[in-house]
């Protein structure tokens, strides 16, 4: 298997710092924050990486050239809806925010980011992901449903 470039791993862990602080604040120092604030910002940025994950998609469908070859119209056609579904989905949390409801918020974003790390599980089994990236993928994903996770139940008690 290849490994990421070092580069990725790099930003891809820096890209988790505002989940893990966030969390980790709103989770433990409560009393020194304006917690729903936090938690807006902690689903805001939520709501950019998963928009950013499905432009991932977009790029794989745009970068390989489908015309003339079977089946890859098809598999085109997934990448690119997989690549908005993220932004729409994340956009949603974002609205449902402003009507005074985080934990749906949350909850949307956590769904989001399981959804698209299986579907994304699905195609690496199918050989349609980059050889490295599911890892990768496994472990940011697995963080940031965790900082989320942790959040909503800290919000419902």
């Amino acid at each position: 298997m290849k490994s990421p470039p070092l580069l990725a791993v790099l930003l891809g862990l820096a890209g988790l710092i505002p989940f893990v602080a966030g969390a980790v604040v709103i989770l433990f120092y409560p009393s020194t924050v304006p917690v729903p604030g936090l938690v807006g910002a902690l689903a805001g940025y939520g709501a950019v990486i998963l928009s950013f994950l499905g432009a991932v998609h977009w790029g794989l469908a745009l970068a390989d050239d489908p015309i003339g070859v079977p089946g890859r119209a098809r598999i085109a056609a997934g990448r690119l809806t997989l690549g908005v579904l993220p932004a729409l989905a994340g956009w949603a949390s974002l609205l449902i925010l402003t009507t005074g409801r985080p934990r749906l918020s949350l909850l949307l974003l956590l769904v989001g980011f399981a959804v698209v790390t299986a579907v994304e599980t699905r195609a690496g089994r199918a050989g349609l992901m980059p050889r490295g990236y599911l890892p990768l993928r496994w472990l940011l994903s697995g963080v940031v449903m965790v900082c989320l996770a942790a959040v909503l139940v800290a919000r419902m008690l």
